[in-house]
């Protein structure tokens, strides 16, 4: 029998992470052809969520739980958990249960017809129309000046084949953008379109900061537009300033002693210049962070414990372990 894998991050998602997982287990249930384990990967959560997972996974073999040593952020602690699962198939659902997981057999039907990657696609949300409106129109900006095809309104929620997962672990990425490694990878795939429900309990732990930062790791490690603006853009500003450089010396010889340039526009051009230098100083930063992070080499996470495991931290074995060899984490 194969097994199909769920990885769960969370961070203070008490009233979220029993829900979520009573619905997974009478879905799988459902579905009946496959093993499977639920992992819940915890970010040091402040709450009561890691008892409650721990009382899960004590009474269910099926639940297996990560606990870290301390917050390692939103786009690390997942990656570690996708790597520690041992499934065929590896799925990856959100704790507010704005994954549904009644979408499983859909995913799992889609798999099975040979496609690698099953990707979830949002065609509404319930969320605040205009946060969805500024997502939507960031996914347009992100794919306009990507290198490669991107996936629109697309989070992460999907199910993808161990190569898939064997292939994301042989980046080697640091710091990755796990959106982006999926739409690289290129093997076939297939989008489920769903309705995003609107979070019921809790809040999110999303905030400006780490929106920020994702949707920065998204435009950085597939494009290198923002870095060429700033060599236009000194082109642009070099024949502006040429042009009325001229213009001025125009209109002074022709009006010596009536025309006057004034102060005004003078320190509107220095600062809208300045304005503009901090601007691609920032991009630039951007991209030399996204390097001095590449050159570190850190682990996505430090764990403090883990239940239900049958290998310890670091090591992760496939579903067959005679078809595939210990696998180490990078």
């Amino acid at each position: 029998m194969k097994t199909i894998s769920i990885v769960t991050p969370c961070y203070n998602e008490e009233a979220n992470v029993e829900a979520l997982y009573l619905q997974v287990r009478e879905v799988m249930a459902g579905v009946g052809r496959y093993a499977y384990e639920h992992i819940f990967i915890d970010n040091a959560s402040q709450d009561s969520t890691v008892p409650i997972l721990r009382r899960l996974a004590a009474a269910d073999p099926n639940v297996k739980v990560i606990v870290n040593a301390r917050n390692f952020g939103h786009i690390r602690s997942p990656m570690h958990a996708l790597l520690q699962a041992r499934g065929d198939a590896v799925m990856l659902m959100v704790a507010d249960l704005q994954d549904p997981p009644a979408l499983i057999p859909r995913f799992i039907e889609a798999w099975e017809s040979g496609f690698y990657m099953v990707i979830g696609t949002k065609s509404t949300s319930q969320e605040a129309s205009w946060m969805f409106f500024l997502r939507k129109r960031y996914y347009a900006l992100a794919e306009r000046l990507s290198s490669i095809e991107t996936f629109q309104n697309f989070t992460g929620f999907g199910l993808y084949d161990r190569k898939v997962i064997e292939l994301v672990r042989s980046f080697e990425d640091p710091y990755p953008y796990l959106r982006g490694m999926i739409a690289e990878i290129g093997l076939p795939y297939k989008k489920i379109f769903y309705d995003q429900p609107q979070r019921k309990f809790g809040i999110t732990k999303n905030n400006w900061y780490t929106l920020y930062d994702i949707g920065m790791l998204g435009i950085i490690s597939h494009s290198k537009v923002p870095l060429r603006l700033a060599t236009f853009a000194g082109f642009a500003g070099a024949a502006g300033s040429f042009l009325v450089a001229s213009i001025y010396l125009v209109l002074k010889l022709a009006f010596w002693y009536t025309f006057s340039f004034g102060l005004a526009p003078m320190l509107i051009g220095i600062f809208f210049i300045a304005s503009i230098q901090l601007f691609f100083l920032g991009v630039i930063g951007e991209y030399v962070g996204a390097i001095y992070t590449q050159v570190q080499k850190r682990p996505y996470a430090i764990e403090l414990d883990r239940i239900n495991f049958e290998f310890p931290p670091g090591l992760a074995v496939a579903a067959h372990p005679q078809d595939a060899p210990l696998l180490q984490q990078p």
